[in-house]
């Protein structure tokens, strides 16, 4: 005999004959235990910091080695150098770097932005021997081959043109000229031409002069001994030392409120709106209640910014809002791509959402809810091996430590409605904001012009 299934709606599972389920309350946020971090400064002046968090038999690796540039071709230099040191050393050739790593279940990449260059990547716990010996071999003996840079710099100047075609690669570009002018924080991408030039020589000059110990930090975090995987690590690294401290990016001038300013794009079909004003470092009181109120304004998809341009207006796929950390500062940043003919009207209601956090304060309701998404977020993130380790090596950098992190849900409890209401009020007047607006200008402006406090074509 077969049973006879009957189908229900999601509204029908949702209600009763006496109407909509309630929802449960929210329970007491479970905390994730941290484990205790222990770390040391090696004789070469590398920090080193390692946790114990078992769980999986594998260890994360996080590197960060300050890489300021002081001539005008590091960048160019730079990218190369991140995109070849794995390719050889004076004892091992490309294959044999990667077959090493990958007996221990292993992976490393390197990046490298404007202010740091980061190597990364994780692997079996009982294998990290080899990849420290790895580490240490490239870090120490890079070779940088002639044939491996030539084949990365091609590939890399065929990625950058591609990327300065993208719209949101345009809209950044526009935006950190606007916060910062020429201050190198804005070299993110070095042009084609620049990449085309370099040579091998400069790449392993680079190496020599910049990619030093003192002032890097390297996290270890995974079902290891801390105290001894230090010591893998001093043995492992002993040969790399230098003589000078690594460079670190001089802090920028934080940008001032003004005008946003229109960046013509001929053609495009759509617009980058990108606000940026002042914000608070991680270790600033007030950085809690920015936090909170940045959420219930825009900052994950309950927000009211989001309700109003995406649900209500239907003007944007996604917006979102949020704090960049930069060195000395902090900054809030307001982006959203529109279509053009809605352009004036996105940036119209962003405005209008910016002064009624101002003027109508964040609810209670509304804060709890943002302050329930905060912790249980954090929490999240810092659940595995991984997400532990960026996040040490990140507040490291800003020196604080693990402390901060196991108090910062405490401290996100206990910020009151009204301090966040007065955050709101600080930070986030339309009057503290400046920025760009990207898109084909003879569309656009005359709208946006109309709006007032717009300059450009």
């Amino acid at each position: 005999m077969t049973a006879v299934t009957t189908h229900r709606t999601a509204e029908e599972i949702g209600r009763t004959t006496a109407g909509p389920r309630e929802l449960p309350p929210l329970g007491e946020t479970r905390e994730v235990p941290l484990p205790d971090v222990v770390e040391r400064t090696l004789p070469s002046g590398l920090r080193v910091l390692a946790a114990h968090r078992p769980g999986v038999p594998m260890v994360e690796v996080r590197m960060r080695v300050p890489f300021a540039a002081r001539t005008p071709e590091h960048p160019a230099v730079g990218e190369l150098l991140s995109s070849t040191l794995l390719t050889g050393t004076a004892s091992r050739d490309r294959v044999e770097i990667d077959d090493e790593l990958a007996a221990v279940g292993a992976d490393l990449g390197v990046s490298i932005d404007p202010e740091r260059l980061s190597i990364g990547g994780s692997g079996l716990a009982e294998g990290l021997p080899r990849i420290l010996g790895v580490l240490g071999d490239v870090l120490t003996a890079a070779t940088h081959p002639d044939t491996e840079v030539a084949r990365e710099r091609e590939r890399l100047a065929e990625r950058i043109a591609v990327a300065r075609a993208q719209p949101r690669t345009i809209a950044r570009e526009a935006l950190q000229r606007k916060r910062f002018g020429d201050h190198p924080i804005t070299r993110e991408m070095p042009g084609a031409d620049e990449v085309a030039a370099v040579t091998a020589e400069q790449v392993r000059a680079l190496q020599a002069a910049s990619l030093v110990p003192g002032g890097a930090i390297l996290t270890l975090v995974g079902d290891i001994d801390p105290d001894a995987a230090i010591d893998e690590v001093a043995g492992a690294l002993a040969g790399w030392t230098a003589d000078h401290l690594a460079h670190e990016l001089e802090a920028p001038p934080l940008p001032e409120p003004g005008d946003l300013l229109l960046v013509h794009r001929p053609g495009s079909v759509q617009s980058q709106l990108r606000l940026s004003g002042r914000a608070l470092r991680r270790g600033d009181d007030g950085y809690a209640a920015l936090q909170l109120a940045n959420l219930v304004f825009g900052g994950y998809f309950s927000s009211r910014w989001m309700e109003n341009i995406r649900e209500d207006k239907g003007y944007t796929y996604g917006a979102h809002s949020g704090m960049e950390f930069v060195p000395g500062g902090s900054l809030l940043g307001v982006e959203t791509d529109v279509a053009s003919d809605v352009t004036a009207a996105a940036l119209l209601e962003t405005r209008y959402e910016l002064g009624r956090i101002v003027a109508v304060p964040p609810t209670p309701a509304e804060v709890e809810a943002a302050r329930a998404y905060a912790i249980g977020s954090l929490l999240i993130s810092l659940d595995s091996q991984g997400g532990l380790a960026g996040m040490l090596t990140s507040l490291a950098a800003d020196g604080l430590d693990v402390d901060w992190l196991r108090a910062h849900p405490g401290r996100l409890s206990a910020v009151t409605v009204d301090e966040v209401a007065a955050a709101a009020l600080e930070f986030f007047a339309p009057s503290t904001f400046t920025g760009v607006v990207v898109g084909d200008a003879d569309v656009i402006g005359a709208g946006v012009r109309a709006l007032g406090g717009i300059t450009g074509p």
